[in-house]
């Protein structure tokens, strides 16, 4: 019997070799390429976070950006 996950798994980007604006940059590229695929965000969430973030709060913290509002801090769990 396979097992399956009961939800899809999330998607993470750590976005890094770059400072704020090339981010935001990064940030704005992702969620013009994520635009087509609405539906497929509604299944499966698309995160970003900065590694400097991650590596100073942790990668269970409320670092993650989610593609469709990245306007928004979530933790990756949501």
């Amino acid at each position: 019997m396979a097992r399956r996950y009961p939800l899809f798994p999330r998607l993470l980007f750590v976005l890094d070799g770059t400072g704020p604006a090339g981010i935001e940059n990064r940030v704005t590229a992702l969620r013009a390429a994520a635009r087509p695929l609405a539906a497929f965000l509604e299944d499966v969430p698309v995160l970003t976070a900065p590694l400097t973030d991650v590596l100073q709060h942790g990668p269970s913290a409320a670092v993650w950006r989610p593609v469709h509002n990245p306007d928004q801090r979530v933790p990756w769990h949501i």
